[in-house]
């Protein structure tokens, strides 16, 4: 029998992409590992986030088929000057439901970049996904509102454009 993937969620991410191999980068030298940016949209099944179901792990929770959609073009380095300064917003059948700033990240890209590339090897082409301002459905209501079948998530990050994706699947 298949697994299915209920409670559907969005996550909208800045993402960065490693230009060359990168291992024991140090902060300071991070940005000459990035190639360029581009919108993530980290769909999880909450239900197989949680303890119970998970294990603790994560990972399966986000690895359905369909899920991390990523675009809609990916823009040089080069023309993002700071990548800790952009409007993130999140649409969900045209309401805004996530509306941050990448200034708010825990961890900056450089940090992520060093401290991923500390005694393993960063490929070039590996794609980085930074994390999601506050409005996810899992927390922004209560109960949470998960994706339905036919809705729309946009996800906009400024200077790089907005993912748009129908969401189709099970309830």
């Amino acid at each position: 029998m298949p697994v299915q993937a209920p409670n559907v969620d969005y996550e909208n991410e800045l993402c960065f992409i490693i230009a060359r191999d990168a291992k024991d980068v140090s902060v300071q030298d991070a940005a000459d590992y990035v190639l360029g940016y581009t919108v993530g949209n980290d769909v999880s099944s909450r239900a197989w986030q949680m303890p119970d179901t998970s294990g603790g792990q994560y990972c399966f929770a986000k690895s359905f088929d369909g899920f991390c959609p990523i675009g809609p073009k990916i823009v040089a380095a080069s023309q993002i000057p700071d990548p800790h300064s952009l409007r993130i917003v999140t649409r969900r059948n045209g309401k805004v439901v996530q509306d941050g700033n990448t200034s708010d990240m825990l961890f900056d890209v450089y940090k992520l970049l060093s401290f991923l590339s500390q005694g393993t090897t960063l490929a070039a082409g590996t794609l980085v996904m930074t994390g999601t301002p506050p409005g996810v459905a899992m927390f922004a209501s209560d109960p949470p509102e998960f994706l339905k079948s036919g809705e729309v998530v946009e996800c906009e990050i400024e200077s790089i454009g907005t993912l748009k994706n129908k969401f189709v699947g099970s309830e």
